[in-house]
């Protein structure tokens, strides 16, 4: 472990002590939880308040304070549960590399897990985009937390089906933050699209419109 990840790893166990619950431990907590992604994703981490994720969430200020102490905490807990629900899909996404199928079959079955992540927690990507205009501390939980993970299963499928000539020629690593951000954006941001297209009112076409343009960006 480098000097940046163990940094980061001690950061982050020491905003969890701040107070935070075990996400078992209440439902109430995971409401505010999910109530705070939606207000930190729409006005970032500085222009929140606290007392503006209560009222969104229709509790007192101090419930918040009592579950995860500080503003930062919460932040920190709100990558974490994140982080929590996007684990089985990394872990799925590490077994494709052994399974049974081509190297570009591996990769696709990769993005299409990726999608049905993303359309069950679809502000994710608007929390992401915004929060990866931090710098600092938070910056580093972010890559630690939520990309590095994820970048680490996924990279190397797309370096395999590159090798096999399986793909269309492309930089692993450009390929991954382009398919992650285009997918990730295009559902989080789909009232944008609402202004040229009904598309994102019929969720199952919609999905299915996502899935098949990601994979037709890496199909020869």
């Amino acid at each position: 472990m480098n000097d940046v990840t163990s940094g980061t790893a001690k950061l982050i166990e020491k905003k969890r002590t701040r107070g935070r619950p075990a996400y078992s431990a209440s439902v109430g907590a995971d409401v505010l939880l999910r109530n705070a992604r939606h207000t930190f994703a729409k006005r970032g981490f500085d222009a929140t308040s606290v007392r503006e994720i209560a009222r969104h969430a229709g509790v007192d200020p101090a419930l918040i304070a009592h579950h995860f102490g500080s503003k930062e905490a919460l932040w920190v807990a709100v990558v974490e549960q994140i982080a929590e629900q996007a684990a089985p899909m990394i872990d799925a996404t590490a077994r494709l590399r052994s399974a049974a199928l081509g190297a570009r079959e591996r990769v696709e079955q990769a993005v299409v897990l990726f999608i049905d992540q993303i359309f069950d927690e679809p502000d994710v990507g608007m929390f992401f985009s915004t929060a990866a205009t931090e710098e600092g501390e938070r910056f580093d939980i972010l890559i630690a937390r939520l990309v590095r993970p994820y970048h680490d299963v996924f990279v190397p499928l797309l370096e395999d089906a590159s090798r096999a000539k399986e793909l269309k020629p492309h930089h692993p690593e450009v390929m991954f933050s382009m398919l992650m951000n285009a997918i990730s954006n295009t559902v989080a941001y789909s009232h944008m699209l609402r202004a040229f297209s009904s598309l994102p009112e019929d969720r199952t076409r919609f999905k299915r419109a996502v899935r098949d343009t990601a994979l037709n960006m890496i199909r020869k």
